[in-house]
């Protein structure tokens, strides 16, 4: 055990989770790489969890900070911020809500736990509606929506949570159905659930579940969902914590594939905004966000420093069109992907979109989960320079990969042969 290693331990929760045998201490990075404290250079096809969407040490991001914190840093929302102001017009200006307010936060988990309250209050319910498997974040309120337990350490809640089928295509009881058979079949699950209950506030989903290995279901489920959750006036909360600013390539929303029937009520975001710097933030139309009757603030949400970093990082990225870069290079890398994975008896399944993409394990001739392999190819990905992680549930294993938006297609070459000899090493 390193020194730092035990440092942590005796200092930090024992559920405070780390990745590998022996724990990574990550110094610095540049572009698309990252060193280790021992010099170790690697691949990242993971982002700090889909946080460094951009680059690492992005030179207009970092010269934005640096400018910004000469200047000031911080002083709250009690008083006017040109940053803020400025990001949230041109967050409003793409979130394709009509009238859209906006409001920062610092995480996804507080996006999250924030459009609950709007929800809740604007439609005066306690239920909320949530897709199994889901995960929404750490605070007390998001975990009593979380639908993957895994990450719930709880059942304590202030919220009284229904879980809907469909946010995973190839498991459970309608697995079996093609496309439309298995959204007709989820549509009238979520009917007969209504029928049984008072009309909840908002269903909470995630375009793809992100934790939960990157799962998702047929374009247009939640399109048919909001059809019948209109007929009750309950609200559509888009959790694009780590879909969103066009990270799976064919769209700068993930709910896009799903817009048949409209731009969501809510949206919330977080992770790739801010390119490693905390911003998270509500989206939603202007008589749901003016909903709440009582003062409110936020200390960090917001602040200078982190709205530069955000506004210099989604200039980069729509002047550079990372979104197309993600349908592309993503593209390459999930064929390549998929013709590894046909010559490996335990691969399950690799899906996702753009540079979202999911790898799932499972014990060769069965479909039960393997975390134990999950857990070794992570170890010899990172053996042979490459980061990638991991997650699932309800007896699933899935290596999740999610590089920076702009991974060149030689990356994406090098980072498939590492990761296909990480799967050879482990089988």
């Amino acid at each position: 055990m390193s020194e730092l290693h035990a440092r942590h331990r005796n200092v930090l929760p024992d559920w405070l989770a780390l990745y590998y045998d022996d724990p990574l201490e990550i110094t610095h990075g540049e572009g698309r790489h990252v060193w280790d404290a021992d010099g170790n250079k690697y691949l990242d096809f993971f982002g700090g969890i889909l946080t460094t969407m951009t680059a690492h040490a992005l030179p207009e991001v970092t010269k934005a900070v640096g400018e910004q914190a000469g200047r000031i840093i911080h002083s709250s929302t009690l008083y006017l911020n040109r940053p803020m102001v400025e990001l949230a017009e041109r967050i409003a200006q793409v979130s394709g809500i009509p009238d859209a307010r906006v409001f920062f936060t610092t995480s996804g988990t507080e996006a999250n736990d924030t459009a609950l309250l709007l929800a809740t209050t604007h439609r005066r319910s306690n239920t909320v509606l949530a897709m199994r498997n889901s995960y929404h974040g750490r605070s007390f309120s998001a975990v009593g929506i979380t639908g993957n337990r895994g990450w719930s350490p709880t059942s304590l809640s202030p919220l009284q949570t229904l879980y809907v089928h469909g946010g995973v295509r190839g498991r459970g009881p309608f697995a079996a159905l093609g496309d439309a058979e298995f959204v007709e079949a989820c549509v009238a699950d979520l009917k007969d659930l209504l029928g049984h209950t008072r009309a909840p506030a908002a269903l909470i989903a995630e375009p793809i579940q992100g934790v939960g290995g990157f799962t998702s279901p047929p374009d247009g489920l939640y399109a048919a969902f909001r059809e019948v959750l209109a007929e009750h006036g309950i609200l559509w909360i888009a959790d694009e914590v780590q879909t969103g600013w066009g990270r799976t390539g064919e769209h700068f929303w993930g709910w896009q594939a799903h817009g048949r029937s409209g731009p969501p009520d809510i949206v919330t975001f977080a992770k790739g905004i801010g390119n490693g710097t905390s911003i998270g933030g509500v989206i939603a139309r202007a008589e749901i966000m003016n909903c709440l009757d009582a003062n409110s603030i936020s200390t960090f949400g917001g602040t200078q420093v982190t709205m530069a970093a955000g506004l210099a990082n989604l200039s980069y990225l729509l002047e550079h069109d990372l979104q197309g870069n993600a349908r592309r290079v993503g593209g390459l890398l999930i064929e390549r992907l998929r013709a590894v994975a046909a010559q490996d008896p335990g691969v399950r399944e690799v899906r996702g979109r753009g540079l979202m993409i999911g790898v799932e394990l499972t014990r060769p001739g069965t479909d039960r989960a393997d975390p134990d392999r999950a857990a070794a190819v992570l170890e010899a990905a990172r053996a042979g320079g490459l980061l990638i992680g991991k997650g699932g549930g309800h007896d699933t294993s899935a290596l999740r990969i999610a590089p920076p938006l702009s991974l060149t297609v030689a990356e994406a070459e090098e980072g498939a042969a590492i990761l296909e000899g990480a799967l050879r090493s482990t089988q």
